[in-house]
């Protein structure tokens, strides 16, 4: 299920995305719901749930009918958090 769902954002939602100098991240799948994440520009707009709700959702379930919801993860990734820890290391702090 996971590859059909990343098969659907790849060539439907990530070029609607990237317009907006965005990008979509796809975290799980369980009981009829997705967990996204939203980078680079787009996770930190203001209308972030509304594009998850019209683009992500509607395109999804257009695609995929078992995906019956969008779960938007928000606050930051462990990735960007240990790229911050390395920078800081490397710079001595």
């Amino acid at each position: 299920m996971l590859s059909t769902i990343e098969t659907v954002l790849q060539q439907y939602v990530r070029p609607q995305l990237v317009l907006h100098h965005g990008d979509i991240q796809l975290l799980d799948y369980s009981n009829g719901t997705i967990r996204v994440r939203l980078l680079g520009a787009c996770s930190n707009c203001p209308a972030a749930l509304q594009t998850v709700q019209e683009i992500v959702l509607e395109t999804v379930q257009a695609h995929v009918p078992q995906v019956r919801a969008v779960s938007l993860e928000t606050g930051v990734s462990d990735e960007l958090m240990e790229a911050a820890r390395a920078l800081m290391r490397s710079r001595g702090a």
